[in-house]
């Protein structure tokens, strides 16, 4: 798993690596027992073997950062979830989409998306 991780690294432009490894950073100090690997052609975060939280590449730039239940819905409007910094955009009520321009953009909100993150982490196991 660290070795692809590694190699979808070594693919990315400098800029885009520190801002994927920022993110990366805050992601895995939410939760001891979170297990990184690479899904969905991007590093992906996993709770127990269930994905919870997918980085990927936006085609304009940036990197965006999806919390989720899995890769499809589950239980459309019967799952209610609190961003109370109003970091995402929700387009459904377990999937959340944030989008971080670059290395900086991830640091002025990390401590919301630490936050988000574990919240996230500990209302969907």
């Amino acid at each position: 798993m660290a070795a692809d991780i590694e190699k979808f690294r070594a693919g990315l432009d400098r800029e885009t690596r520190e801002t994927v490894d920022a993110i990366r950073s805050v992601v895995a100090a939410c939760h001891s027992g979170l297990t990184e690997s690479v899904k969905w052609n991007a590093p992906s975060f996993a709770l127990g073997g269930d994905d919870r939280i997918t980085l990927g590449l936006e085609r304009k730039g940036g990197v965006r950062v999806v919390v989720h239940r899995g890769a499809r819905s589950r239980e459309p409007g019967g799952f209610k979830f609190d961003d109370r910094h109003g970091l995402a955009r929700w387009p459904a009520s377990d999937r959340g989409v944030i989008v971080f321009q670059d290395r900086a953009d991830v640091e002025q909100r990390a401590d919301a998306l630490g936050d988000l993150c574990s919240r996230w982490l500990r209302a969907t196991s």
